[in-house]
């Protein structure tokens, strides 16, 4: 389980397949803390760390998550969000992110606020899944590549974020511009109560 505050940007250094997975290997500052079988979020996809050699660690993607997700676009060179798994202990400060990106989405539109930016991003739109809490709602909570942010403007398959600066300096938001592809994950919450309804009636 994650919160969403990305703690840096990792680096991709190299890239491997095997037969339908990827092997993405990385560097960032706290390689010689990680363990193998840790979970690290990376643009909000949960994946374990599989090998750490040279200041570097290796984590892998199957088929199912490359097809949902931007890692099957990342390239040598590329910047990704990367966030360790919560200490129970520790303070949720932005909100509970399970690493199972839901879809991707498209920057369509982007706009200065005196300082911060405005994001808006098109999903594709799928009524039925809507209808299981795959949706955003104002002032709901949503996941792009990792980073827990607050909706405004929703429509039935767009969503606008506004960014304050050190966000987007410390977060691959630097790099996103209009057609971009990003990874999202509804609020959880949502899909339960969504769930809810659906079995109560």
């Amino acid at each position: 389980m994650f919160s969403g505050i990305v703690e840096e940007m990792a680096t991709v250094v190299a890239i491997s397949k095997s037969q339908e997975n990827i092997d993405f290997t990385l560097t960032c500052s706290f390689v010689n803390e990680l363990k193998i079988d840790q979970s690290i979020a990376h643009n909000g996809v949960c994946l374990t760390v599989v090998n750490i050699k040279d200041n570097n660690y290796t984590v892998t993607a199957m088929k199912e998550t490359l097809e949902r997700s931007n890692l099957g676009l990342l390239k040598v060179g590329d910047k990704v969000n990367v966030e360790r798994s919560m200490i129970m202990n520790g303070r949720l400060d932005g909100h509970i992110v399970q690493g199972h990106v839901d879809e991707t989405a498209k920057c369509i539109a982007t706009k200065d606020a005196d300082g911060s930016t405005y994001f808006t991003f098109e999903y594709a739109l799928n009524k039925e899944m809507a209808q299981k809490g795959y949706f955003t709602v104002d002032k709901g909570s949503v996941t792009v590549n990792g980073v827990s942010l607050t909706v405004c403007e929703p429509t039935e398959n767009t969503f606008t974020v506004a960014i304050i600066p050190y966000t987007r300096e410390n977060t691959n938001f630097c790099d996103i511009q209009e057609g971009s592809i990003v990874n999202i994950e509804f609020d959880i919450l949502g899909k339960y109560i969504a769930r809810l309804q659906t079995i109560s009636k």
